[in-house]
This record gives structure tokens, C-alpha cells and sequence, in this order.
């Protein structure tokens, strides 16, 4: 599936120190829920404590520290969060860290796990605050998506594509054929 976001989970570990993963194994699961794909991780151990968890949306700001807690385990390098230089503050709304320097961060807690299994589950979170950097808040008081600098990931060449300018406008562009 194309395209993939690139995400940035943030939990606490079991001692109280903020975790983060990188997962684009994820999307929409309804007006107010998401839903994300977790493998074995340290992150899916803080879930299964602990329901609570943000999840931020990495832009080419935020590329190489959101890379880096993709592939560097909490279980093997406990100083990860330190090594990206990122400052946190715990969310507003969860028991969760919420990781400053990214544009927006959804606040979430865990509704449901599926298909739990030892390699990992589905979760399906409500979402119950998202958190916008006021650089990023349009004139009509809503988040300017395009102003962030968003990211995805491309699974077929192992990279991460910047998001570009607007494309259209939504629900309206389709009614120059009717």
C-alpha cells in the first residue's frame, strides 16, 4: 500500500522512561480511531502494560532521529530517546509521552487488540486529542498539512518521500464531470 505514513510511537517504558518506534504499518480505522500493524518490540510491551500511547508524524526535520528509533530497540540501547535529542512533555489527554518538534501528534488509547499472537498484534486506538504546533495552524484555524514537511515511507525502494503540494481540492474536484 502506497503511501505509507511514517509514524513515531511513543510510550513509556515499564521504569517511566519515554520509548518511540517507528511504524508505517498503519491508518484511519474510523473518524476517531486509528489502527496500527505492531510487531515484537519493546513499544508493544509498554502497550500491552500500559494502553496509552502517542503517535507523531515525522517530517524531513524529524527523518534521521525517526529512522534511527526504527531500527535501534529500547531492549538493546535504553539511551535511544536521549541519542535523537528530542525533549519531551507527557501528553495532555494519556499516560504517554508526547515528543517535541514534530507538527502534530495524535493522543491515543487502546480500544481493542487483535489477532494477538507472540510476534505482535493489531491495535485499534481511539484517538483522543491531537496535539498541533500553532506554526503549523492554517488561517481558518485548522492544521496546514501542507506546512509540515510531512513524510512517507516507500516500502519498494526502502525511502522516505517528502509530501507535496496540494493536488486538488476534496469532494469537489469530481464534480467538473458531472
Amino acid at each position: 500500500m502506497l503511501p505509507q505514513p511514517v509514524l513515531v510511537v511513543g510510550t513509556y517504558n515499564a521504569d517511566g522512561i519515554p520509548n518511540a518506534m517507528n511504524a508505517a504499518w498503519a491508518g484511519q480505522w474510523d473518524m476517531k480511531q486509528i489502527m496500527i500493524s505492531m510487531g515484537s518490540h519493546a513499544t508493544t510491551e509498554n502497550l500491552v502494560r500500559n494502553g496509552d500511547f502517542t503517535v507523531s508524524f515525522a517530517t524531513r526535520d524529524t527523518l534521521t532521529a525517526a529512522d534511527y528509533v526504527g531500527l535501534v530497540s529500547a531492549k538493546n540501547r535504553p539511551d535511544k530517546i536521549a541519542r535523537t535529542g528530542w525533549t519531551y512533555v507527557k501528553a495532555s489527554t494519556v499516560d504517554a509521552p508526547r515528543f517535541e518538534g514534530f507538527p502534530m501528534t495524535l493522543e491515543c488509547r487502546i480500544c481493542k487488540r487483535l489477532d494477538e499472537s507472540p510476534t505482535g498484534f493489531y491495535l485499534i486506538a481511539d484517538i483522543l486529542n491531537i496535539a498541533v504546533d500553532e506554526r503549523y495552524i492554517g488561517p481558518d484555524g485548522k492544521p496546514d498539512v501542507a506546512k509540515m514537511g510531512l513524510i512517507t515511507f516507500d516500502p519498494v525502494n526502502n525511502a522516505y518521500i517528502a509530501l507535496g503540494e496540494k493536488a486538488g481540492d476534496a469532494f469537489a474536484a469530481g464534480k467538473a464531470l458531472e
